[in-house]
C-alpha cells in the first residue's frame, strides 16, 4: 500500500491514541450490532471496520475525519440471503454491491455530482428507506417478545423477554434525549449495557462461549460465492447508503467547515467506502459506511485531526483477534437486541420519511403518489417477480422499481405564471 497522503489536518501522533480509541467507542454498539442481528462474526466486522477506513482513508487522501462502520440499510436483505443462501453467497452479493458503489463513483467523477440526484431522487430513496425500517419491525418485536427473528421459536419466557427489552429501550431513549458530551452519542451501547445487566441479575446470560474461547483468535473469515439470486436481493438496497453517503459528507464537512465534495471530492469518498465493502465481502463481514455517531463525536471534541480515525481502525483491528470479546458479544441475550431493535428500525422509517418533508414533496401530486405508493407495497407486501434467471422480491423489487418508474414516468408540466397584461 501506499503511503497516505496527509492532508492539511493529518497528523499521526502517538498521543492521540487515547481519543481515537474513543472514536470506536462511539462507533462501537452499532458496528457489533449489525453482524450479531444478522448472523455474521463481530470480531470479522471489527477488523473489516478497521481495514475499510485504512483504505478509506488512502483514497481520500488522509482527508476526511471519518470512521466506516457496518451499514444498517442492509441487514433485511443479509438476514433473508443467509438463511436462504447462505453466507458465501451473501458475501458475494455484499462484495458486487461495492462494485456498484465504484462505478457510481466513476459516474460522478466523470458526469458531476447532478447525476446522483438525477439517477436517485428523493422520491426514490425517501420511500426505499421507509421500506427497510418498516419490513424490519416484526424482526424486533419477536426479539424483544424473546423469540428468534422468524417467531418461529420462543428463546426466552415472553414476561422476562420483555422486561429486559423495555428496559433496554428506555434506557436507550433517555440517554438521546438527555444524555450529555460523549454519553449521548453512544445510546445503542449504553442500552445493551444496561440490558445485558439486568440479564445478568435475571440469570438468562449463557457464559459457556466465553470461558471456552481463546483470549486470541484469527478471526473467521468466510469467502464469496457468486449467486445472481442474491446479488439481485441484495444490490438494488445500495441506492439508499448512495444517497446517505453523499449526506454524510456533507454534515462532515459543515462540522470543519471544508468542502470534501470538491477536495478530495465525493467521488474518491463513494470509492473509498465501494472498496471497503468489497473487500468486507471477501472477507465475511458486512457492508461499511460512514457513521454519522462518529461526525457527532468530531463536532464535540473540535478535533477534526483524520489521524484519529487511523487509531480507531487500529484499535479495531487489534479488538479483532480478541477470541473472548467476539464470545462476549455473542452472549449478548435477544431481548437486549431486540429492546433496541424497536427504536432503531423505527428511526430508520423515520429518516426516510423526514428525507421526503425536507425535500418538500407534494406526494398528492400524482406521479409522485404512483411512485411512492407503489414501492412502499411492493416492499411491504414482499411481491416477487422472476425472469429468466432473475428474481427480486422485497427491498430489492421496491428499489428497481422506483428507479424505473422515475425514469418512465412524465414529470408534471409546469404551470406558466399568468401574464400580468392580460390579467
Amino acid at each position: 500500500m501506499a503511503p497516505i497522503r496527509p492532508g492539511s489536518d493529518y497528523n499521526l501522533r502517538a498521543r492521540d491514541i487515547p481519543v481515537g480509541a474513543q472514536m470506536l467507542f462511539v462507533a462501537f454498539g452499532a458496528l457489533v450490532l449489525v453482524p450479531l442481528l444478522t448472523g455474521l462474526n463481530p470480531n470479522v466486522a471489527l477488523f473489516c471496520a478497521g481495514v475499510g477506513t485504512l483504505i478509506y482513508q488512502l483514497l481520500t487522501k488522509g482527508r476526511i475525519p471519518i470512521f466506516l462502520g457496518s451499514s444498517f440499510a442492509f441487514i433485511a436483505p443479509i438476514m433473508f440471503c443467509v438463511k436462504t443462501y447462505g453466507v458465501p453467497a451473501t458475501m458475494g452479493a455484499l462484495a458486487a454491491v461495492g462494485a456498484v458503489y465504484a462505478v457510481v463513483a466513476v459516474l460522478i467523477r466523470l458526469r458531476g455530482v447532478g447525476i446522483l440526484s438525477r439517477l436517485l431522487p428523493t422520491i426514490v430513496t425517501g420511500p426505499v428507506i421507509m421500506v427497510i425500517g418498516l419490513i424490519l419491525a416484526p424482526v424486533g418485536v419477536y426479539m424483544a417478545m424473546g423469540k428468534t427473528g422468524d417467531g418461529a421459536a420462543a428463546l426466552f419466557p415472553e414476561p422476562t423477554a420483555m422486561t429486559v427489552s423495555f428496559f433496554s429501550l428506555a434506557v436507550t431513549v433517555l440517554v438521546a434525549i438527555y444524555g450529555r458530551g460523549m454519553i449521548r452519542l453512544v445510546p445503542i451501547l449504553c442500552g445493551i449495557a444496561a440490558g445485558y445487566l439486568l440479564s445478568l441479575i435475571l440469570g438468562i446470560v449463557d457464559f459457556t462461549p466465553v470461558i471456552n474461547a481463546p483470549w486470541f483468535a484469527v478471526p473467521h473469515f468466510v469467502g464469496p460465492t457468486f449467486s445472481l439470486d442474491a446479488m439481485v436481493i441484495v444490490v438494488p438496497v445500495a441506492i439508499a447508503p448512495i444517497i446517505e453517503h453523499f449526506g454524510g459528507i456533507l454534515a462532515i464537512g459543515q462540522v470543519t467547515d471544508r468542502n470534501y465534495l470538491e477536495n478530495p471530492g465525493v467521488h474518491r469518498s463513494l470509492m473509498g467506502d465501494g472498496v471497503a465493502t468489497a473487500l468486507a465481502g471477501f472477507l465475511g463481514g458486512p457492508p461499511l459506511t460512514t457513521y454519522a455517531e462518529v461526525t457527532g463525536a468530531v463536532a464535540l471534541t473540535k478535533i477534526y485531526n483524520p489521524a484519529l480515525m487511523t487509531w480507531a481502525a487500529l484499535t479495531a483491528i487489534c479488538l479483532a483477534f480478541v477470541g473472548k470479546l467476539g464470545a462476549l458479544l455473542q452472549t449478548i441475550p435477544t431481548p437486549v437486541m431486540g429492546g433496541i431493535m424497536l427504536l432503531l428500525f423505527g428511526t430508520i422509517m423515520v429518516v426516510g420519511l423526514n428525507s421526503l418533508v425536507r425535500e418538500g414533496a407534494d406526494l398528492m401530486e400524482p406521479r409522485n403518489m404512483v411512485i411512492v405508493a407503489l414501492i412502499i407495497v411492493l416492499g411491504m407486501g414482499k411481491m416477487t417477480f422472476s425472469l429468466g434467471g432473475m428474481h427480486l422480491e422485497g427491498i430489492g423489487l421496491a428499489g428497481v422499481a422506483g428507479v424505473l418508474l422515475n425514469f418512465l414516468l412524465p414529470h408534471p408540466r409546469r404551470r406558466k405564471a399568468p401574464d400580468r397584461d392580460s390579467a
